[in-house]
């Protein structure tokens, strides 16, 4: 009778987890008092990521690498570090300065996926609303993940982390101001 009870429990959380959705969508936006090409040239250039993304510094260790162009279409960054750096890599697919830059991101650790990552960059009063969007599947793990976590939350949660520094950055590069040798009037650098 209890094999019938936890057998009936098993078969009833297999049959929840498969109506999971497949797919999610998640996605932060923030306003960074910067021109959109400033903005831009973060995200199309990998080796900018160091400076603010919030995967980057949680392993010392992280082993990165870069191949194909140094920025837009083509290029690749692959990373492998301690259980929650993970590993994977991501390869830039399509890049319109100063409007977007679409990625496509492959995870092999600690569990294999592969997801779309959108970022728009748009003119508004303020600098540049930039817009930080994931897209992808979930197979089965991450449908079962989905019901003890929510990933709008954890994720969500890092790209707001990552879009705080990027605005730090980026506002630091675009409003660095010094005044000339010999006077004058204050410049944007």
């Amino acid at each position: 009778m209890i094999f019938i009870g936890v057998a009936a429990v098993i078969v009833l959380l297999l049959v929840v987890i498969a109506t999971r959705p497949e797919r999610y969508h998640l996605e932060r936006s923030t306003t960074i008092g910067a021109p959109p090409e400033v903005v831009f040239a973060q995200v199309n250039d990998f080796h900018a990521w160091t400076a603010w993304s919030p995967w980057e510094k949680v392993d010392p260790e992280l082993k990165r690498s870069y191949d194909g162009p140094a920025q837009g279409v083509g290029a690749h960054y692959a990373w492998s570090g301690n259980a929650k750096a993970g590993a994977g890599n991501m390869t830039i697919l399509s890049s319109q300065q100063p409007t977007h830059v679409e990625i496509t991101i492959q995870f092999l650790k600690p569990f294999k996926n592969v997801a779309q990552a959108t970022f728009t960059f748009v003119p508004s009063a303020g600098g540049t609303r930039v817009t930080w969007a994931m897209d992808g599947k979930n197979n089965f793990l991450g449908k079962a993940f989905s019901l003890v976590a929510n990933m709008d939350k954890l994720v969500g949660g890092e790209f707001e982390k990552g879009l705080a520094a990027m605005q730090t950055v980026c506002e630091g590069r675009s409003v660095n101001v010094q005044r000339p040798a010999g006077g004058g009037s204050l410049a944007n650098n």
